[in-house]
């Protein structure tokens, strides 16, 4: 009995070896570094292109934030409803100048689930209509935009800080 259980046993280990070899064979080796930004394959994202050809193959940077396991938790922004921890091999690191000639320039826009996600620059009013707070804002690379946005809109669900700045610079402004 002890000696077809000594056989079981080394047969396993030897087993879990060779498993672990073919594995490791195409793994890639990374350690990024925490508060690193990241890209982020588009792979298993949802977009609304018509085409995923068409798709950008890599989203917009994110922040690293922690390390689990193989994989990495990420700073999304709260208008994409995906879970937040993807595996290394879907990240590679942003990487500023890598040809000082060559000028990459990222979207701000990020097609998720119909929605398009734009960045703030600053918010440049604000008011009551038809009982409704709504601002008047500033987007990045976006010149004129003479829209009102509620505010309990998607617009502002990562824009607390740029809020509470507006509304302390100017006190008798619509709150």
């Amino acid at each position: 009995m002890n000696k077809t259980l000594k056989f079981a046993y080394e047969s396993l280990v030897k087993t879990q070896k060779q498993m672990m070899k073919q594995i490791n064979k195409h793994r890639k080796e990374v350690n990024y570094k925490i508060e690193s930004k990241m890209f982020l394959n588009e792979r298993n994202i949802i977009t609304t292109r018509f085409f995923k050809k068409l798709n950008d193959k890599m989203l917009n940077s994110f922040i690293n934030l922690n390390f689990i396991d193989l994989s990495y938790k990420l700073k999304l922004s709260k208008s994409m409803h995906v879970h937040d921890v993807f595996h290394s091999d879907l990240l590679c690191f942003v990487v500023d100048n890598f040809l000082s000639d060559q000028k990459n320039e990222l979207s701000d826009s990020i097609m998720i689930n119909d929605e398009d996600e734009w960045k703030i620059n600053d918010i440049l009013n604000s008011r009551w209509y038809q009982r409704q707070l709504q601002y008047k804002v500033k987007w990045n690379d976006y010149d004129k935009n003479f829209n009102w946005y509620n505010a309990d809109d998607d617009e502002f669900i990562n824009t607390q800080k740029i809020i509470d700045d507006f509304h302390i610079q100017y006190l008798n402004k619509s709150r």
